[in-house]
Formats: structure tokens, C-alpha cells, sequence
């Protein structure tokens, strides 16, 4: 289990002590998407959704999730969070809807798992939001694409 730091010498699961690492600016970048049909892309965009305003209430679910995260992942740590942002942009390439989620934070963790679940939080909530439209929308793409700060330095995905 050498590397894995959620986990003990005996292979148990614990929470990592970070109470010795040093405060740092952090930062980190996921994205995602949701795939659909054009016509559900069309009536979102359109403002159409019976729902009402589908990107501006999946924008505040994906805030409000990086905001839980440590509630829903065992052995995160909770954090500080200084900032949350989440942007979803129509794409009629894709055809769908784009998610990207920056978070910041001063700490001693970063805030990878974060930025990841507001994407997540914020495309389940854009399917929950038209799914009477369409099942078939694909959720897909969810990656972390920066992370700066801590130790480890910064990450940057490939394109």
C-alpha cells in the first residue's frame, strides 16, 4: 500500500493527520460534462425547462456539494473553503452542456475532491432537472485539470 496515504501500515483506512503541513494557498480545476440530445440542449438554453432555470440551479447545487464535500467522502478533510466557482456552458458540438468547477482554499489539504464533486453534484442536478425530457442524457468526462498548491506542487492535466 506504499503511496496510498489513506491508508495505514496494517492496510486499514484512516484520515490522514495533516496538522504538520504547512498553510497554502490551494487551488484545483475539474470538468465534466452532460451529453444530450439537441432538442433538451435547445429547450435549457431556451429557458424552456419546466423546472425553471436549469444551468443557474445546477450552478448553486455544484457550489452547495463542494461545500458538503467532506460529508460525503469518509476521509476528507473539512475545509475552509475562501472560493467556488461553477461554470456550465452550453456546447451544441458536444451536444450538452460543459461543467467546471474552480475551488480555492488557505490550507493544509487541497481541494481536489472539492472541485470534483461540484462537477458532479452540478451535472446530476442538470439531469435531475430535464430528465422527464430525456433519460438517455450521458453524464461523462469528470477529471480533475489543475491543482495547485501543497507539496506536491501544481498538476496540470493533458489535453
Amino acid at each position: 500500500m506504499a503511496g496510498l496515504t489513506h491508508f495505514d501500515r496494517e492496510g486499514h483506512a484512516h484520515m490522514v493527520d495533516v496538522s504538520e503541513k504547512a498553510e497554502t494557498a490551494r487551488t484545483a480545476v475539474a470538468a465534466g460534462h452532460v451529453a444530450m440530445s439537441a432538442e433538451t440542449l435547445a429547450l435549457i438554453v431556451e429557458g424552456r425547462a419546466e423546472k425553471g432555470d436549469v444551468l443557474g440551479v445546477a450552478r448553486l447545487a455544484g457550489i452547495m456539494g463542494a461545500k458538503r464535500t467532506s460529508e460525503l467522502i469518509p476521509l476528507c478533510h473539512p475545509l475552509p473553503i475562501s472560493k467556488v466557482s461553477v461554470e456550465l456552458t452550453p456546447d451544441p458540438s458536444l451536444p450538452g452542456v460543459r461543467i467546471e468547477a474552480t475551488v480555492r482554499t488557505t490550507g493544509r489539504t487541497g481541494v481536489e475532491m472539492e472541485a470534483l464533486t461540484a462537477v458532479n453534484v452540478a451535472a446530476l442536478t442538470l439531469y435531475d432537472m430535464v430528465k422527464a425530457v430525456e433519460k438517455s442524457m450521458v453524464i461523462g468526462g469528470i477529471r480533475l485539470v489543475l491543482k495547485e498548491g501543497g507539496k506536491s506542487g501544481r498538476y496540470e492535466a493533458p489535453r
